[in-house]
């Protein structure tokens, strides 16, 4: 049955004809190209990447920046692309995400002219794959401990240090790498088979099968000047970058709960059980969908709100700290719920709802926890920081 939508509170009603044509071209996508793969995918820890050159030509990549072959869109559309592609995984949202957010965004915001003529056309178009190597074994939510060093040697630079938990590690052409030098932080733009540049799958994951996770190493790597993002000066410019990849979780998350809540929607109303009735006619049933379809239209209007925001210019990391918070742990707390009414048919794969739960698990983690999030919005509503 094909997906009509999650809508309780006339949320269309706030998109413009233009964002919900975009909306309909990625959920028709999704539903006809990724949802007939996925559960065999995430079965056999593999990314489609047969889907990345489609992705391409639906204009995916970079969606939201102007130029080098990028469609332009508003943050909005944007968003609305996220929700359907994590709808059906978050695998595959994830993959979209790092390539704009964290590569073509890196080097639209911070690179050179002759780095954007580069490497943005070709990431557009999906004829290269890119990842963002900031994350290091010891340090995730303290990137400013970072053990990555970039030292200059002559007219150029030598890398040393290691990253994990790299999302498309393996698959990438290009490495947006993060290292410190003696005057702060910086960005270089590193390419497979680089002398010294290695990466390596991380394996035994029961979270975000469907994607590539990786671990780069970096041992005497040499990089030219020109491979370094010359608009890129201490933390906050990775740090940006990761402020626009979890406005995209924000919304993408909005779709794994729809996917949950639909699912257990339908299946309380044909699933019967006492007296030949349908557990939907049951009070805690009800309680529980009435939980869902409610966080979920918040997490709606939080959405919209921020890309309106966003489009206007006006947004702060610390509004979309919120956006990312809130709507991951609602996204999660629907998938459970959704399980406890599937039963143990919860847990097959025949039905989405175990996959988006461990999925949420990592989402909830990565491009800032649960908790740094927390203490983002404690500083913006008391002045205070308390990261310590």
């Amino acid at each position: 049955m094909a997906f009509r939508g999650v809508d309780y509170f006339c949320i269309d009603s706030l998109f413009s004809e233009e964002e919900l044509m975009v909306r309909q071209t990625a959920r028709r996508f999704a539903e006809e190209r990724i949802a007939p793969l996925i559960r065999d995918c995430y079965r056999d820890a593999r990314f489609p990447a047969e889907l990345i050159p489609e992705m391409a030509e639906l204009g995916f990549y970079g969606a939201n920046l102007e130029g080098y072959g990028c469609a332009g869109m508003s943050n909005v559309e944007y968003g609305l692309i996220m929700q359907e592609l994590e709808r059906v995984d978050s695998g595959i949202r994830s993959f979209v995400s790092v390539q704009g957010a964290l590569v073509m965004y890196p080097i639209f915001t911070y690179g050179s002219e002759e780095q954007k003529q580069k490497w943005l056309p070709r990431l557009q178009s999906g004829q290269a794959v890119g990842c963002f190597g900031l994350t290091e074994p010891d340090f995730g939510s303290n990137p400013g401990g970072m053990r990555t060093r970039a030292r200059r040697d002559g007219d150029g630079w030598v890398l040393n240090g290691e990253k994990t938990w790299i999302t498309n590690g393996t698959q990438a052409d290009i490495a947006v790498v993060w290292a410190r030098g003696e005057e702060g932080v910086y960005g270089f733009l590193v390419e497979r088979g680089t002398p010294g540049f290695t990466s390596s799958d991380i394996h035994g994951k029961w979270s975000m099968r469907a994607s590539v996770t990786s671990s780069l190493s970096l041992a005497d790597c040499r990089v030219k000047e020109s491979d370094r993002l010359p608009g890129a000066r201490g933390l906050k410019a990775p740090l940006s970058c990761l402020t626009q990849a979890r406005y995209g979780i924000g919304w993408g998350v909005l779709g794994a709960a729809m996917d949950c809540y639909e699912t257990a929607r339908q299946y309380s109303i044909l699933r019967k059980q006492f007296d030949d009735r349908p557990i939907a006619s049951h009070q805690l049933v009800q309680e529980k969908l009435a939980w869902m379809i409610t966080e979920i239209t918040k997490g709606q209007l939080l959405g919209v709100q921020a890309g309106r925001l966003k489009d206007q210019g006006k947004i702060e990391p610390a509004h979309i700290s919120m956006l990312k918070r809130n709507n991951v742990a609602m996204a999660l707390e629907c998938a459970r719920l959704s399980r406890d009414l599937l039963g143990a048919n919860g847990i097959t794969d025949e039905y989405p709802i175990m996959r988006h739960m461990c999925n949420l698990e990592s989402v909830k983690t990565y491009e800032g926890t649960d908790h740094i999030h927390a203490l983002v919005i404690g500083e913006r509503v008391t002045g205070v920081a308390a990261y310590k």
